[in-house]
């Protein structure tokens, strides 16, 4: 099997040393890992690629559109306070909007360090698999606490980003990291360190909005990803739901709509 090439970088990505680092590809989207202004600033570049299957006035239609509406999210929820990447530089015209350009759309963004959640859950609930035969009532009362605090402020900082009007859309624990306080050394070899900042990440999906069914579905999409891929998390997730209600006001209507939101997914999930 070949190896998979990426589209080709527009300007002036293709000409800069080091040149951009590919980390993630999507189907709609590719990040990259580059630099800001000189080299000592890194800088998260996501890059909306050209579909040739589409027409091209179709194409560059949607793909202004929807780079438009993650940079506006972003910018909103910059200015309201909300833990999430600064936006550094923006291009929806395509290679400058010239003739015949590139004719994709890119987005610059801070970097953030850490790792997302998923790692730091994946890593925590594999050591307590492995270490839980040695660990007495109240060390596993220790773990535990240091996850129940991750959740929490997982839950204030979605509170915090309902409470800005905007809701995410694809709310995983992929799209949520942690970023280590500075100085922090980590919790070492005999635990899986929990310590920093919660920072929503990937807002493709994002959009503005006021309703509660939204609000809703936010919390719901990533209850489900915590079920499926975190199961001894799982247990914990109320404890997420507490720091949503302790930072956001009109989080009542919006947990009961949750609750609508889940008897609608359990009835799915009955009829297949």
């Amino acid at each position: 099997m070949e190896d998979y090439k990426p589209p080709d970088l527009p300007s002036p990505f293709n000409n800069t040393t080091p040149p951009p680092t590919l980390l993630t590809q999507g189907a709609e989207a590719h990040l990259y890992k580059t630099t800001s202004l000189n080299p000592s600033n890194p800088a998260a570049l996501k890059i909306r690629p050209s579909k040739p299957y589409r027409h091209p006035i179709l194409d560059r239609r949607l793909t202004r559109q929807r780079i438009l509406q993650e940079a506006r999210c972003l910018a909103k929820l910059v200015r309201e306070g909300v833990s999430v990447p600064a936006l550094l530089a923006l291009d929806w015209e395509g290679h400058g909007g010239e003739e015949g350009g590139w004719g994709g759309a890119w987005l610059m963004m801070e970097w953030i360090e850490g790792d997302v959640v998923r790692v730091v859950l994946e890593k925590w609930e594999a050591w307590m698999k492995n270490n839980q035969a040695s660990l007495d009532e109240s060390q596993i009362e220790r773990e535990e606490a240091q996850v129940r605090g991750l959740l929490k402020k997982m839950g204030a900082a979605i509170g915090a980003l309902h409470k800005a009007g905007v809701v995410h859309g694809d709310l995983t624990t992929s799209n949520l990291m942690l970023r280590p306080f500075a100085g922090a050394d980590g919790a070492g070899a005999e635990s899986v360190s929990t310590e920093g900042d919660v920072v929503l990440i990937d807002f493709g999906l994002a959009s503005q909005s006021a309703q509660d069914e939204d609000r809703a579905v936010d919390l719901y999409v990533l209850e489900r990803a915590i079920g499926s891929t975190h199961p001894r998390s799982e247990p914990l997730f109320d404890e997420l739901l507490l720091g949503y209600r302790e930072s956001y006001k009109g989080a009542p209507s919006a947990l009961k709509r949750l609750e609508d939101v889940r008897m609608r997914g359990r009835k799915r999930s009955m009829l297949g």
